[in-house]
Parts: C-alpha cells; structure tokens; sequence
C-alpha cells in the first residue's frame, strides 16, 4: 500500500497495548498500522517510543483583560504557544476564553477564534469560561455544545460566585444537559480575602506568604462545594489544576460513590514544594493554587499512578521574569502563573516513567487519552488507531536536555526548572499526518491549526 507517510520501527505505545509496528499515514489520517506499507515519505524511528499526541486542554494564550496601555497581560499566544507544544510533543491545546467586560460567551469565543485561525500551528479547542451567569450567557450554553464547544469553566474563587451561585449551578445543569464538561478552578474567594487581610495585618503582605495566603482548607472546601454541585445537578465537574492532598480526597470519595467527578493537575504540583518561597526570587513561583507540602506531591503522585488523576495539563500562563519579579507586587496582586507547555510531557516522562513512578501506558492516559475522551475529541485525538487523526510523536526515551527557559519558544523567557536535567524529548512531532517539528527544527506554518468540533464528554 502506497501512503503519503510511513513512520517506520517504533514502540507503539497506546493505552494497555505496546508492540513494534510501522504506521501508515495519509490524508491527515492514520490508514494502516502494520502489514506492507510504502511510502512517499519514511521515517525510520527504530529504538523510539511513538505515542499519541499530547493533549494539553489547559492553557491560556489569549486574555481575560483588554490589551491597552499599562495593562499587563499573559505573554504567550497562539503562534508562541503553539510552537512551545509543538517542541514538547503536544498537537492539540485547549484554550480557556474568557468573556472580558460586556462581552458574552459567543463574543469572546469569536475574538479567540480569530486569533487561533491566524497563528496556531496546532490543532485547538476552547473553553468558554463564564464570568457573568446573566440569562443570555445561559441561553448560549446548549447553543455553543450544539456548535461543538463541549465545555464551560468555572472560577469558584471568584468576587461573584457567591452571590451569583444559584445562577453559576444552572450554568453547570444547562451544560450536563448539553453533553458538556464544566472546569471548576476551586478555592474559596472569601476564606482567601478574610486571610489575606489577617497577613497584611500581620505584616506578611511579601509575595514569599503566597502560599500561607491560600491554605489548603481554601481548596478543599471549594472543592467539597463543586462535588456538592454535582450532587445537585448530576453534571460531570472536572477539577483544573488540584494540589492538595485534602482536595484530592474529596474527589476520590466522590468517585467511590458513583459521581461524575474528574481530576486534573499540573506539574508545578508534581516537582516543587512551598519550600522554594523561602528564595530571594520567590515571586516566579506563584500559582493558584500555590505550591503544597511535601505530603501533598507524594499524594499527586500516588493519585497518578492509582488512577485518582485523570490528566496532567500545564496551566501554562507565562510571564517574563520582569512581571513575576515586579517589587510592587505583594500577596494579594501577585501574578499567577507560569509557563510550561514545552516541558510538560518532557518532565513527567523523566520524573514518572524514568524513576519508575508511572507506566508508559498511564503517561500516555494522562497526557492524551483521558482529555480526549473526557472533552469529546475520541476516537479523533489520543490514540494510535486506523481512522484517527495521525497526531503523533516520535519520543527519543535516552535524549539528555537541560531545562534551559531562556532558550525555549515561550516568550516568558526561563522556567521555574531552569537547571534541572531531563531524560527523554520528542524528535518528531506529526500533526494530522504533517511532521511540524523535524530534529529541532518546526516546520509548521502560522495557522495551519484547526478548531476541532467536539462531541459530548465521554465518562470514564
């Protein structure tokens, strides 16, 4: 069989199955998996893993805020974004689109529309994210799921969710009923206002007291009040970005009970403890919520492994060090985030397969498979099957890197990992059948991305 492309030689490696075998690409799609194949390009991956995809549904290339004079936004965008996944092996993003100020959700979907189909070299998805429950945003809820945007977010933290909670729980019942997944980013907005203003009194009002300014109990209670959510609903909640011990045990009670509850993390919580607040420079690692204790990172990683965590995504929201490091700054205005797209799979194939801490059948769940079944992309993204997207990456298991931040493709111009030695790196990243990232070199043209029209979730 003549194919456009032969990715010839690899460990295939899916969710339970692992073997050697040729692939067979043509049309943007995977058409053949073993058996005589040629092709008008081959690729010779002996000795490499090849996996799915990565799938990272939890980035933020766009604003929630207005670009103006003096207004200090996110750095990255679909073009920098993009090409920060593409090095590090993820060919689908999932991007949170905020409403900004009278805007309503299918406004700010539009605006961020626009900017993917200009400049994303991937494929992407995006999040409506729900900031004013009024009754249009609600109307439009099962009109975007009929559109394929199978997704609604959620921020528990804040000033309005508690006024307006009756009216964000019809936002999460619309959705269910629409076949969407609603994110929830949960602390709780007033516990954290009440310690922030005991610290101030305090004199601990340094961004070094970020992480004594939201406890872990700000998480876990937020976290309890979106299970109870779904009680009341029966709407399936996914939990952005979970790092606490606490939090993450609420969800595994929910499960055990039956409820439609799922679980992300993100590195930082995997990697770092609160201990790096005591650093001159402290100020580069807030994230929210912040960095836990030890006990906590043996938790997340014993909840990878066990299947408690269903998906590890970045929360890559990058800031040069200049805006991280801002001495006006202090414990309540602090900027949150980091970036991470590019060493995200990298990181948890060292520190997880490497160290023997996951398996390579579990890191592909966690960084393909899961997100795409959960935000309706299956059995098009996160898998190696015939009629699937071939979206697909060639992973040297034995290539040496040193996290270097100032030479990656984000323009947040270093990591909070600077320094650390990484085992394993992609030397081939294919989109829809296209190698975009060729032995360190992309390939990718600027808006060859697509928006894939979703289905509903699929529980796992």
């Amino acid at each position: 069989m003549l194919v456009d492309l032969v990715i010839r030689g690899g460990t295939v490696v899916t969710v339970g199955n692992m073997g050697i075998a040729d692939i067979g690409v043509s049309n943007g799609k995977i058409v053949q998996i073993g058996g005589d194949l040629q092709g008008r390009r081959e690729i010779d991956v002996r000795g490499k893993y090849v996996f799915p995809g990565g799938i990272d549904v939890h980035v933020h290339l766009s604003s929630p805020r207005t670009p103006g004079p003096g207004v200090e936004t996110w750095v990255d965008d679909f073009q920098s974004g993009s090409n920060a996944a593409i090095v590090g092996g993820i060919t689908t993003l999932g991007n949170m689109t905020f409403q900004r100020q009278d805007e309503t959700l299918r406004d700010a979907l539009k605006r961020d529309l626009a900017a993917a189909e200009r400049d994303a070299g991937i494929d992407y998805i995006l999040h409506p994210v729900l900031t004013d429950p009024s009754a249009e945003a609600l109307a439009q809820i099962p009109e975007l799921a009929s559109e394929g945007h199978t997704s609604l977010k959620i921020y528990l933290v804040r000033d309005n969710f508690d006024a307006r909670v009756d009216d964000y729980t019809r936002a999460m019942q619309l959705a269910a009923q629409s076949g969407s997944l609603t994110l929830a980013h949960c602390e709780d907005g007033g516990l954290i206002r009440s310690v922030y203003r005991d610290l101030v009194a305090r004199g601990m009002a340094a961004p070094r007291y970020w992480p004594d300014a939201r406890p872990d109990y700000t998480e876990s209670v937020a976290t309890e009040r979106a299970i109870g959510m779904t009680r009341a609903t029966k709407a399936p909640i996914y939990v952005v970005h979970l790092s606490s011990a606490a939090a993450l045990a609420s969800c595994s009670r929910a499960r055990a009970e039956g409820l439609p509850v799922y679980v992300e993390t993100r590195p930082l919580y995997l990697y770092l403890t609160r201990e790096v607040f005591d650093q001159p420079d402290s100020a580069k690692y807030v994230g929210a919520p912040p960095l836990r204790e030890q006990k906590d990172l043996r938790a997340l990683w014993n909840g990878l492994l066990s299947g408690a965590i269903q998906c590890v995504c970045s929360d890559h929201a990058p800031w040069t060090l200049r805006q991280k490091l801002d001495p006006a700054l202090d414990v309540r205005t602090a900027r949150q985030g980091v970036a991470d797209l590019e060493t995200l799979m990298p990181m948890l194939f060292s520190e997880g397969v490497r160290k023997g801490r996951i398996s390579l059948s579990r890191f592909v769940e966690l960084t393909s498979t899961n997100a795409a079944k959960l935000f309706g992309m299956y059995p098009q993204k996160g898998t190696i099957a015939v009629g699937s997207d071939a979206d697909i990456i060639v992973w040297d298991r034995d290539a040496h890197r040193t996290i270097d931040g100032a030479s990656m493709l984000s323009k947040a111009g270093y990591s909070v990992y600077d320094g650390w030695e990484v085992i394993g790196w992609p030397l081939y990243t294919i989109s829809r059948g296209e190698v975009i990232f060729d032995n360190g070199k992309i390939t990718a043209q600027r808006g060859r991305g697509q928006l894939v029209r979703r289905g509903k979730t699929m529980m796992l």
